[in-house]
């Protein structure tokens, strides 16, 4: 059905009809809007709820309990699901909310089109109308004064007594009016023939028009909807397979809850490995007391076996509570380095863990090292690419980097195997005082290879660059020292840790006991300072360590070691 033919007097409701169809599907619009925003705040709250549950320590510290291992997995899946949610409030936004305002611009703009050509046209035809009815009041207006004018000359024309002159003016103003009423005449039938020709083409051809392009419009807004109908049912059912798929990780991670694994965690997590308290043996404080004679015939006391020495009883109660805590809180024990506070078992397991992190570590320092020396001979064999003394100081970074990781590897393995029950490892002073069991001159400065000099003056000193001279590590002809000095310096088990790197100078034998031979150019480890007798404490990379002039080093200390300083 036409609105043209079948409406073509509705133009009014037609107008409200147009009106109140876009205003509809503004309001779905709207609909679609506050829809949207809802799953945005769902989705938002969702996120907030599982970034408020998340665990916020560090990896290491996490429950590895099933049951906190799955809620976890149910949480990722839930900030999944809000994602999804997100993704339908996106979609909504662009595919139906935005879209349907648009379209509604486009409709009231068309509309308007449409209309204003509607009241045209209907302006026009009232226009005809108006010059049609015009000429038909003047037509009217004229026929009258004829008329009268008739009469005039009739009642003078039958008066005898008028003039034959009045006569004659009666007869011209009757031709006069006669011929008015007769151009009036033609003129209202002009207009009215122009006025149903222009009502014909107005409610034939120019209404039905405007009225067909206003059912298209509507048509079109219909079909529009129920478009964008289809389209936010079709934003969610996009998402449901991944939303099955959340669901579907959810009812995963509970099916991985394992009450027997957890209860394994937890021995696993609190075993101490301490032995349980023996019995305590009864102590009869009654052998003193003398017994009656009727007693003593009655009863002959039987010999009691001698007992080896027991430990006291308050003591192993003190030692059972700070092993055990089983009814009491675990007493806090301050955090050292080689978990000594913590029970055999969980030590061993901290000292493991440490050990393989100290490992990976070390394995990063080794990769690190491999691909700069790779690339220092690169720089030797193509000098244009770069300076291979450039990568130099890097080296001599990572190589002290893995002395300390060496260090500390074997020095958690060491209380490794203290807990093992391995060889107990003795640890003294790493560089032993010289107040102790060696007896020096009051002024005298001594050195590792047993001279001495009283004079400051003829310390060592570092020599000038420009000079070929270099200083002599000791005074020829000086008094030695005992020996084995510094033997017990290097009888320690645990290496000392690096505290920087050196290159030498100069060259320099070290004949005497304690100290190291290096070579020109050599780059050394530094593992104790100058202590203010002109002697550093080094290490080869080969593992030997021992005392070398300070002059004849250019030592850079490690930044994060205490007092670093930069000595050439």
């Amino acid at each position: 059905m036409s609105w043209g033919t079948e409406l073509w007097d509705q133009f009014e409701n037609l107008d409200k009809h147009t009106q109140w169809g876009i205003d509809f599907l503004e309001r779905y619009a709207k609909f679609a809007k506050e829809r949207l925003e809802i799953e945005q705040a769902y989705a938002k709250q969702l996120r907030n709820l599982v970034k408020k549950y998340c665990p916020k320590r560090a990896k290491d510290e996490e429950p590895r309990f099933t049951s906190c291992v799955s809620f976890y997995s149910v949480l990722n899946e839930l900030n999944d699901y809000a994602g999804q949610r997100e993704v339908v409030a996106e979609e909504m936004g662009h595919k139906v909310y935005g879209e349907l305002m648009r379209y509604s611009l486009d409709l009231k703009a068309e509309r308007k089109h449409h209309l204003q050509e509607g009241r045209k046209a209907q302006q026009y035809l009232d226009q005809c109308w108006k010059q049609m009815d015009n000429s038909k009041k003047k037509f009217e207006r004229e026929c009258k004064e004829a008329e009268k004018c008739q009469l005039s000359y009739e009642r003078l024309d039958n008066d005898i007594n008028a003039t034959k002159s009045e006569v004659e003016k009666a007869k011209s103003q009757l031709y006069l009016r006669t011929h008015m009423a007769d151009e009036s005449k033609n003129e209202y039938a002009a207009q009215l023939q122009n006025f149903n020709q222009e009502q014909r083409k107005h409610f034939n051809n120019a209404i039905p028009q405007i009225f067909k392009n206003l059912q298209d419009m509507d048509e079109r807004r219909t079909v529009k909807l129920g478009e964008t109908y289809r389209s936010f049912a079709e934003v969610e059912r996009r998402v449901v397979p991944i939303i099955a798929k959340c669901l579907e990780g959810m009812v995963t991670a509970a099916k991985a809850v394992d009450q027997r694994k957890d209860s394994a965690i937890v021995v696993e997590s609190f075993k101490s490995g301490f032995e349980p308290p023996g019995d305590f043996p009864f102590e009869d404080f009654s052998q003193n007391i003398s017994r009656s004679g009727s007693d003593a015939t009655i009863s002959t006391p039987k010999a009691e076996p001698v007992l080896p020495p027991r430990p006291d009883p308050k003591l192993s109660i003190g030692k059972a509570k700070n092993k055990l805590w089983l009814f009491g809180k675990k007493p806090k024990a301050p955090s050292l380095e080689d978990f000594s506070h913590l029970p055999p078992e969980q030590r061993r397991k901290r000292l493991q863990q440490r050990i393989d992190e100290l490992s990976k570590d070390l394995q990063k320092e080794v990769d690190a090292r491999d691909a700069l020396n790779k690339m220092k001979d690169v720089y030797e064999k193509n000098p244009q690419m770069g300076d291979p003394s450039s990568l130099q100081p890097k080296i001599s970074e990572t190589m002290c980097t893995m002395e300390k990781l060496r260090s500390e590897i074997h020095k958690n393995e060491s209380w490794l195997s203290e807990v093992e029950g391995g060889k107990q490892s003795s640890r003294g002073d790493r560089r032993p005082s010289t107040d102790v069991n060696h007896h020096h001159p009051p002024q005298g400065r001594e050195s590792p290879e047993g001279s001495y000099t009283d004079d400051p003056g003829q310390e060592l000193h570092a020599p000038p660059h420009s000079g070929p001279a270099r200083p002599s590590p000791a005074q020829p002809g000086a008094p030695h020292h005992n020996p084995h000095e510094f033997d017990d310096e290097f009888d320690d088990d645990d290496p000392l840790p690096v505290i920087g790197h050196c290159k030498a100078l100069y060259g320099f034998d070290g004949q005497n006991e304690g100290t190291l031979a290096m070579a020109e150019e050599e780059v050394l480890y530094i593992i104790e300072e100058d202590k203010g007798d002109g002697w550093t404490r080094a290490r080869k990379q080969s593992g030997d360590e021992g005392y070398v002039p300070t002059s004849y080093l250019e030592i850079t200390m490690e930044r994060n070691s205490k007092g670093a300083v930069t000595y050439i």
